[in-house]
């Protein structure tokens, strides 16, 4: 997002004090003169309109429900998986493939929903892709929850996870509309505490839910969570998209001065059909078409994917290893969620400190956001061949747990680190970039998990998790090559895209 403009209007070279003489001039504040074409942006660098310029009140109220929305929705990614096997007996099916894809489609919506929601939110604002976003799924989760076949449930958890999906791909480049870059990494480590715990918390919930009132009542818990949060977004959500803003802006003078010539500083308000295609098309050219978006996403991706792999599989090893009952098998989640809170304590704290000292130093990149990369991706191999090997070895159930808090640790902060790398690399289209890689995230995450039984039942809890854990290995030379060439491969004049 750009930074707060010195000056109310800019006329080509004109300086800020010859639009200040412009305005006395007229004697009312930006009202420009008839004849000229003027660019319309912020009533200096303090104006309240600026969401970054906003009230600290008005930003936390935002962006707790911020967090809030994007726990609630991850919440019923995994939320569901413990009481697969409720569903599977109620619709008279033992394909255990299929019960792990009940699971996992929603996932696969999280593929999908990123390529509309991400560019519209660039073209008409964020507010309304969230509320819009919010009822549709609120009706899908109530409908998975009378769903009277497998075939229903599946469509219906395939729709809710598109609609879900919305706070997860713009969420981060509303922190980024409202936040400056020293404190937007620790911010970020607060908004993401939703999508990482929600599905951490969901199973637990769900488990005794499923066992005790029926796999329907986690629907219904997520409807009326859901319903509770909407009413809280409508109240306490408010546009910060400046693009959009200031198109809304220079609407308002054009109607109030008469003057067709006004112009935003983000460019013309008029939506055409061409700006509307290319919008959609901007998450794709930003993943094919810019080598670090894809390479970051990749790598971000694959670890993402151990993360659904396990969590569609961690219960079925709990009841079987350490004869957990299905309420019990959720608690298992608990060493995940506390590796993810230090995991996200420990990158908000260190990215914030290196962004403020390069800042200081005039030397910030969005490179400047990998150096924690660099170190917590070792944490990835050695929690996998922690959790494999005692869990295979039948040790204390802490064990394993232990190590999948480890495992944890490094998911987060590849996580976050590529995240805001993404984000301040690409500020005015901060959404398409993170849309772009949530669709190659969302699209492992659904996939990977389908291999998830029949890898262990080949390979075992040890050997299965050591195959994962050496090609998590190989994968850790990347942080290096993306701190050594990352600069090269964004800014490289052969690489840049017309966004």
């Amino acid at each position: 997002m750009t930074e707060p403009t010195p000056s109310v209007l800019e006329k080509g070279g004109e300086t800020e004090e010859t639009m200040r003489s412009l305005k006395e001039h007229n004697d009312q504040e930006n009202v420009p003169t008839e004849d000229d074409e003027l660019q319309v942006g912020w009533d200096g660098p303090d104006d309240p309109a600026n969401p970054f310029n906003w009230s600290t009140s008005k930003k936390v109220s935002q962006l707790v429900f911020m967090s809030v929305n994007t726990f609630v929705t991850p919440l019923a990614s995994s939320m569901f998986a413990p009481g697969i096997q409720y569903v599977m007996e109620d619709f008279h099916s033992t394909d255990q493939m299929l019960g792990t894809f009940v699971v996992s489609i929603y996932v696969l919506g999280y593929m999908l929903g990123p390529l509309l929601i991400a560019p519209l939110s660039e073209i008409y604002g964020r507010v309304r892709l969230y509320h819009a976003c919010n009822m549709v799924f609120l009706l899908f989760t109530v409908t998975c929850a009378v769903a009277q076949s497998l075939p229903q449930l599946i469509v219906f958890r395939l729709f809710a996870g598109i609609a879900g999906v919305c706070p997860i791909t713009i969420g981060s480049g509303t922190v980024a509309d409202m936040i400056s870059v020293e404190k937007r990494a620790g911010i970020l480590a607060i908004w993401a505490l939703g999508p990482i715990l929600g599905p951490v918390v969901g199973p637990i919930a769900g488990g005794f839910l499923a066992e005790s009132v029926g796999w329907r009542w986690v629907f219904w818990v997520l409807a009326i969570a859901t319903g509770v949060m909407n009413i809280g977004c409508l109240v306490f959500y408010h546009e910060s998209y400046a693009p959009v803003l200031l198109r809304r802006k220079t609407e308002r003078l054009r109607k109030a001065t008469g003057n067709p010539n006004l112009r935003s500083l983000h460019g013309d308000t008029k939506i055409t059909k061409e700006v509307f295609i290319n919008a959609l098309a901007r998450p794709m050219k930003l993943l094919f078409r810019s080598p670090i978006v894809f390479l970051l996403s990749l790598f971000a991706a694959v670890t993402y994917g151990y993360l659904y792999l396990m969590f569609t599989t961690l219960a079925p090893i709990f009841k079987t290893t350490y004869n957990f009952s299905s309420g019990l098998a959720g608690l298992a989640y608990l060493g995940f969620g506390i590796g993810c809170i230090l995991g996200l304590g420990v990158i908000g704290v260190v990215s914030n400190r290196i962004a403020a000292s390069h800042t200081a130093r005039g030397c910030f990149t969005p490179e400047s956001r990998l150096p924690p990369m660099l170190f917590g991706c070792w944490a990835i191999p050695a929690g996998l061949f922690w959790y494999g090997w005692s869990a295979q070895a039948h040790t204390h159930w802490i064990v394993p747990i232990l190590g999948m808090g480890v495992f944890a640790i490094g998911l987060v902060v590849v996580f976050m680190a590529s995240n805001t790398y993404l984000v301040d690399s690409y500020l005015i289209h901060a959404a398409s970039v993170t849309a772009a890689a949530t669709v190659l995230r969302s699209l492992i995450g659904a996939v990977l998990p389908l291999a998830g039984p029949s890898m262990y039942a080949t390979l075992g809890l040890g050997w299965g998790n050591s195959l994962l854990a050496f090609i998590a290995l190989v994968m850790c030379a990347c942080p290096v090559l993306f701190w050594k060439y990352g600069e090269f491969l964004r800014t490289h004049p052969r690489f840049q895209i017309a966004l």
